[in-house]
């Protein structure tokens, strides 16, 4: 056989490793979905694919440690975001409570890696102290649809609450405290804003200070954590082991802190 028809017939195998390189040269990069919905100032919902708040600038930094992950946004609501999830939308939600809804439903939690709590805010007038939340029940109440309180046993079915309470609902706390600054209470006496809100809102809006009456009791006090759909593309301990390095070095704690946020008592044991 001469050299030209070796070279003929040899050529395609020669050729065989070089588009096999070129074949399983595809990025490695791992997409994960995250649902996301307005939680100031936890997470702040402006646009379709951003999110500002503590979530974006987690998501950002971890995003930043590991080239290989990439988290795409998926807008729900606070009423909506467990159907999204049955519905395969997202695989990944931070911030989450265990209490949330979230017992039946296949996930896995990180451990607690936030704290908040919900108090009652009423306007500040004369003669009214912290006794004007021991009924809190019996008050006229405004809230988020999709949020769970304490005071209603964490339930989230507005025909059930607007059955046993004198409750408004809505998507903004900025709207509920409007309401009370209106001082209309057959329509709205009490407010149930997470304290880490109402803390912003006041250095945000100093003048407001004296206007309000803020409880010292909680509605509730919930431990939040990230859940991950159980055989979806990231695990909640991988989720840890990415969150870890920005603990180790009080990255994470300094963002936490920024936004008036509480770190659980256990954090350092991660």
């Amino acid at each position: 056989m001469n050299f030209r028809r070796l070279l003929k017939t040899a050529l395609p195998f020669l050729c065989l490793p070089v588009a096999l390189g070129f074949a399983t040269g595809v990025s490695s990069e791992t997409e994960i979905t995250v649902g996301v919905y307005d939680f100031p100032p936890l997470a702040a919902v402006h646009e379709s694919t951003k999110v500002e708040g503590l979530l974006g600038e987690l998501l950002t930094e971890l995003e930043t440690a590991d080239r290989d992950i990439t988290f795409r946004i998926v807008h729900t609501s606070p009423k909506r975001r467990h159907l999204d999830f049955e519905a395969g939308l997202y695989d990944v939600i931070f911030f989450e409570s265990l209490d949330w809804g979230w017992e039946s439903r296949p996930v896995a939690a990180t451990r607690p890696i936030l704290m908040d709590e919900d108090v009652y805010v009423a306007l500040n007038k004369p003669g009214r102290d912290q006794s004007f939340f021991d009924n809190v029940a019996d008050r006229a109440i405004v809230a988020i649809s999709g949020y769970h309180y304490g005071f209603a046993g964490l339930s989230t079915d507005n025909a059930d609450l607007e059955e046993r309470f004198r409750i408004e609902f809505s998507h903004s706390h900025d709207r509920n405290l409007n309401l009370i600054k209106a001082d209309r209470p057959s329509l709205a006496e009490v407010a149930i804003i997470n304290r880490s809100y109402i803390q912003m809102y006041l250095e945000q809006h100093p003048e407001d200070r004296a206007l309000f009456l803020v409880s010292d009791a909680a509605d509730q006090t919930y431990q939040l954590r990230i859940m991950a759909r159980k055989g979806g593309p990231i695990t909640a301990g991988t989720l840890e082991q990415l969150l870890l390095p920005l603990i180790e070095q009080g990255r994470y704690q300094q963002m936490v802190e920024q936004h008036g946020l509480q770190l659980p008592p256990d954090l350092a044991s991660y």
